[in-house]
């Protein structure tokens, strides 16, 4: 209906200063409106890009291999184990979360509920 709308005001053409007050308002008001919206549905699915994800993978290799080089056979094990393990575990995180806000909607824990979109339709549809 917004389309046929918009295609119905879109050809219109006002007769008065009032009038043309009056379209001129309703066509700003429907371009924040699909701006607003742009900006939403922007944010919904998948905001990085393969070649990012590419490179964060490549960069935390790097980290890791980075860290064996620093393995010294007076230390023992479980210092080195220590500094590796606790490097590697913050860079998987950190790629975790980054997978986790790359995809913010699901039904999973922790992801975003469409509960507003839900509480709205039901007071449209009781009007």
């Amino acid at each position: 209906w917004g389309v046929a709308l918009y295609r119905t005001v879109r050809d219109v053409v006002p007769a008065s200063d009032t009038q043309q007050s009056a379209y001129d308002r309703w066509m700003d008001q429907t371009a924040a409106r699909e701006d607003a919206r742009q900006s939403r549905v922007h944010g919904a699915e998948g905001l990085i890009p393969l070649p990012l994800w590419l490179v964060l993978f490549v960069v935390s290799a790097t980290v890791f291999v980075f860290l064996l080089f620093f393995a010294d056979s007076a230390e023992r094990a479980a210092t080195q184990g220590l500094l590796m393990g606790s490097v590697t575990l913050v860079i998987t995180l950190l790629l975790c979360l980054l997978a986790f806000f790359d995809h913010p909607h699901g039904h999973q824990v922790g992801k975003l509920q469409p509960t507003a979109m839900e509480r709205a339709l039901v007071l449209l549809v009781g009007e």
